[in-house]
């Protein structure tokens, strides 16, 4: 659906990826309307029935039989960091059975908002992954350097879940193909909320709200939000 100067195919696996852990991407309607997304890259490089996708911001099982039954099974695990979430790494030591993970694609505003108001996320088990990349979407800004793109965090936790860390690379080939593309074509790199402030970069209007001003506080001094 791009333009053929500028087609990602190239950078496609020849085959989908043969992987046991099934995705479950719960992506917040805003998502759909943004040209550079990345969940169409993550589903272009997985099988269908391995990568599907749920628009919307309330889940309920009445609407969502097949989703609530996914959730209450114990092999399955929602991608969602915070004080609760045990380190991904060890929980797939622990486990050799295929699981299912819940992903939330959106802003962290927005992955918040899903996640608190929907019960049914807080069946599974909670996970999150260790700080140990810096997001290449260098198109996008993040909050902090640590932060990643939902494409990113698929490739990361499959290359854990599977225990083959070809799968990353290869996930993330057409994003940063993308990410070179754009920028080859007049986009910026988009540094993180966290580097401006840091080094006094940050153009913008400091908020008004308290609350965000105390979380611009914490990115300054290093604090985890």
């Amino acid at each position: 659906s791009r333009p053929q100067k500028v087609c990602l195919c190239p950078f496609l696996p020849v085959h989908p990826l043969k992987v046991s852990t099934c995705l479950y991407i719960i992506q917040h309607p805003a998502e759909e309307s943004r040209v550079l997304r990345t969940v169409p890259l993550l589903a272009a490089c997985l099988p269908p029935d391995k990568c599907k996708i749920l628009v919307g911001r309330r889940f309920n099982e009445d609407r969502y039989p097949e989703l609530a039954t996914v959730c209450r099974n114990p092999n399955t695990l929602i991608l969602y960091p915070g004080a609760e979430a045990t380190n991904l790494e060890e929980v797939a030591a622990m486990s050799s059975s295929p699981s299912v993970m819940i992903i939330i694609d959106g802003t962290w505003s927005q992955a918040k908002d899903i996640f608190y108001k929907n019960s049914l996320f807080r069946l599974p088990k909670q996970v999150q992954l260790k700080p140990s990349i810096s997001s290449q979407y260098v198109i996008r800004t993040q909050p902090t350097n640590t932060c990643l793109s939902t494409l990113e965090c698929a490739a990361v936790a499959l290359s854990i879940m599977e225990k083959n860390k070809s799968i990353q690379e290869t996930i993330l080939h057409p994003l940063q193909a993308l990410c070179s593309f754009q920028l080859q074509h007049g986009a910026q790199i988009h540094h993180s909320k966290e580097h401006l402030l840091k080094n006094g970069l940050y153009d913008k209007p400091m908020p008004k709200n308290k609350r965000k001003l105390r979380r611009m506080e914490l990115l300054v001094n290093n604090i985890k939000i």
